[in-house]
């Protein structure tokens, strides 16, 4: 038997530590690499006794990081100059112009709007606009404690350009860490979301509405997920020379969005199927395929992120066999929707099940990318109308106030008004409430909590730990907790004011004070310019929602009549429809967050959100078994013809572009099909007809809807 050396020993303990402990979990990585960088920033030159540069250092490695944005090495490595640059530049405005106010007010609120316009443009840019935004802010904290006037202006770029080099040299050692988190964040968004949706094998029609809701906010997430795994694809597309490197990437992320369009649809109504009793058995084994499909997904997740080979449960394939032996010995009394079912989660289990094989395939999937220019982006964001402008215009407003009680009411360390603004005004009234109290609350519990330890802790090596673990716990709750994210932040302020003058626990109490103006100030900003009330939008989201329903269901009917080989166009239509659900979900939530009065269609968003839902539902299983056969007779081709039409006529109607035509021919139709679906014999051609019926159904139950408001 070969022994082990202990340094090997050592050495491999080290790397599966590494790799379950960190690797496997990119947010505490991230966490890791920001709390450490600033770290070896501040402890060396406190210790030596050069607290305010060592903690300037600190802030502007912060900064870096929140500024940082998911790119390729070589789009990383141009992002990083732009944003030392743009630092150099905020940080120096700030000092320049700070001893005369009014220029000072009219620089701060013109580039305000100018970074966060810039923002708009892209990703990248967003990242970077906001990190300028905040490095004003952070050069107007410490602009009287520095010794020298380019203090500031030195020291905070340096920080950020510290953290970026060191982001990036790990990033040139896994080039292709990116693209594993972001399409791992798809997978597991993916696995919570089919968890969700077994609660519905079996259920009653109460239970159903809740689960049905709950995914609607789920779908959220795995939508966003895909989204951001799109937008990272194309950054590495346009820096590869090869192409072929990104197709086991780009073949995983075409998997996913096909295990999403399976998971996200629905053949039957689940409480009707529920209340056969002898649906009973078969309807929990079809519920404990999705938890197994799910337990797969997150599995998946963990070796994409981890790098070892995925491995397709034993149990998954024991479970579809146990499914496909029940079905076999009832497949003549049996609901054909259960078997249309049975066959779309088989269908999921065959693709996680011959990933690997599929990886080897030559072809390189095409995904969509942003095909228009700056310069037409740009002139779409300077309209009145568009939402960036406004929160720009906002955002600015904000500033500017609170630059106006700095100069009049005397606040000591009054830039906190300004700071707490940036972070709790954003683009919408129900986010930007959640936030404010997301920000007191934390703040409070930060104050109280961070002077105890202070107090507890008073040595510099004492503070520096608790510095830098406060940091750490920042950027792990900062996407997962905002409130929690702000205790830990609050900590770090008042460790880093009590290293450069002993004064962190007396600047509470103002700090306290101007986190409540500040974020009292964004509401009423908010509030009074442009309030986007969310039940003026909902006749406008529902109408975008049904016409890319609409989209979607032309891309199935076109995939039926010939498969395509790039199916580009498909995916696109498919994601667009989700986006727009996504849309209705989001103000309907949003709605619950405003004023009383401005909640008086709650219910009917409630509503039109679970019926759009649904919606999208029927179309998704209509497209999972767009590779089955479907016999497109005279008769057939003319029922979807005037499917495509009730959609069409609907969207138009709701968009005020026609009178109600729809609600004479909808109910003819769904008749017709009711008629004709009596007449079928059980079989495939069938089922799908009982698919188009559902979408008709659910078309009709929006319009009426709709026409009630």
């Amino acid at each position: 038997m070969k022994k082990t050396s202990p340094s090997t020993f050592i050495s491999d303990f080290f790397n599966e530590s590494l790799r379950r402990n960190f690797w496997r979990y990119p947010v505490r990585m991230r966490a890791f690499k920001a709390s450490a960088s600033m770290a070896l920033l501040c402890v060396p030159f406190v210790l030596l006794g050069y607290s305010n540069i060592g903690i300037t250092l600190a802030l502007g490695a912060l900064a870096g990081a929140l500024s940082e944005t998911n790119d390729h090495p070589k789009g990383r490595l141009k992002a990083l100059m732009l944003t030392v640059a743009s630092f150099i530049v905020a940080s120096l405005s700030v000092v320049l112009l700070g001893p005369y106010p009014v220029l000072f007010a009219i620089g701060l609120v013109g580039s305000t709007i100018t970074f966060i316009v810039i923002g708009g443009l892209s990703d990248r840019y967003r990242g970077i606009s906001f990190g300028a935004v905040l490095i004003i802010i952070y050069t107007m904290l410490g602009v009287e404690l520095s010794p020298v006037w380019y203090h500031q202006p030195l020291f905070l770029p340096l920080g950020a350009l510290f953290y970026g080099v060191i982001s990036l040299g790990l990033l040139y050692l896994h080039p292709f860490r990116l693209l594993e988190e972001e399409l791992a964040n798809a997978y597991q968004a993916l696995a919570v979301y089919m968890r969700e949706k077994a609660k519905l094998f079996p259920s009653d029609a109460r239970v159903q509405t809740k689960i049905r809701n709950r995914l609607a906010v789920l779908n959220i997430q795995v939508v966003n997920s895909l989204e951001e795994s799109r937008k990272v694809m194309n950054s590495y597309e346009n820096a590869v020379q090869d192409l072929a490197v990104l197709r086991p990437y780009l073949q995983k992320f075409i998997l996913v969005q096909s295990l999403h369009e399976r998971a996200a649809s629905s053949h039957e109504k689940y409480d009707v199927l529920s209340q056969e009793s002898h649906n009973t058995e078969l309807m929990e084994g079809l519920g404990q395929l999705l938890i197994q499909l799910s337990f797969a997904c997150t599995q998946f997740a963990d070796n994409l992120l981890t790098r070892n080979t995925y491995k397709h449960p034993v149990a998954l394939t024991w479970t579809v066999k146990a499914l496909e032996d029940q079905i076999a010995s009832r497949k003549d009394d049996l609901n054909e929707s259960l078997i249309l079912l049975y066959r779309n989660l088989k269908q999921s289990h065959k693709s996680l099940k011959n990933l690997n094989y599929n990886m080897t395939l030559d072809a390189v999937p095409r995904i969509k990318r942003e095909e228009r220019s700056v310069w037409v982006r740009l002139k779409e964001i300077l309209s009145w109308n568009h939402p960036r402008l406004r929160y720009a215009i906002r955002l600015s407003v904000c500033f500017l106030l609170g630059y106006i009680l700095i100069q009049f009411a005397d606040l000591a360390k009054g830039e906190w008004v300004i700071l707490t603004s940036l972070f709790v005004c954003q683009p919408s009234y129900s986010e930007t409430r959640k936030r404010l109290f997301q920000r007191i609350i934390g703040t409070i519990i930060g104050v109280v909590g961070g002077i105890l330890v202070v107090q507890l802790v008073p040595t510099v090596m004492g503070q520096l730990c608790f510095l830098s673990l406060a940091s750490y716990l920042f950027f792990i709750y900062l996407r997962k907790n905002y409130a929690i994210a702000v205790i830990f932040i609050t900590c770090f302020v008042i460790a880093a004011f009590n290293l450069i003058s002993n004064e962190g626990v007396a600047m509470m109490g103002p700090r306290l004070i101007d986190t409540i103006i500040g974020a009292t100030l964004a509401i009423l900003v908010v509030r009074l310019l442009w309030p986007d009330w969310q039940h003026k939008k909902l006749p406008g989201l529902l109408a975008k929602a049904l016409e890319k329903n609409t989209l979607y269901f032309r891309a199935i009917v076109q995939e039926y009549h010939k498969a395509s080989t790039d199916d580009l166009s498909y995916r696109e239509a498919r994601f667009n429809a989700h986006q727009a659900d996504n849309a209705l979900t989001l103000a309907w939530q949003g709605m619950k967050m405003e004023p009383k009065r401005h909640q008086q269609s709650q219910e009917l968003a409630f509503k039109l959100t679970y019926l759009n839902h649904a919606l999208v539902s029927y179309l998704s299983a209509f497209g999972a078994h767009r590779t089955s056969s479907f016999e497109l007779t005279e008769d057939v081709e003319r029922i979807l013809y005037q499917v495509d039409k009730a959609l069409d006529k609907t969207t138009h109607y709701l968009k005020g572009e026609s009178s109600d035509e729809t609600a004479s021919n909808l109910p003819y139709l769904l008749n017709k099909l009711s008629n004709r679906l009596d007449e079928m014999e059980r079989g495939s051609q069938r089922q799908k007809m009982v698919l188009l019926y559902n979408i008709a159904e659910v078309t009709k139950q929006l319009s009426d809807d709709a026409n009630k408001d």
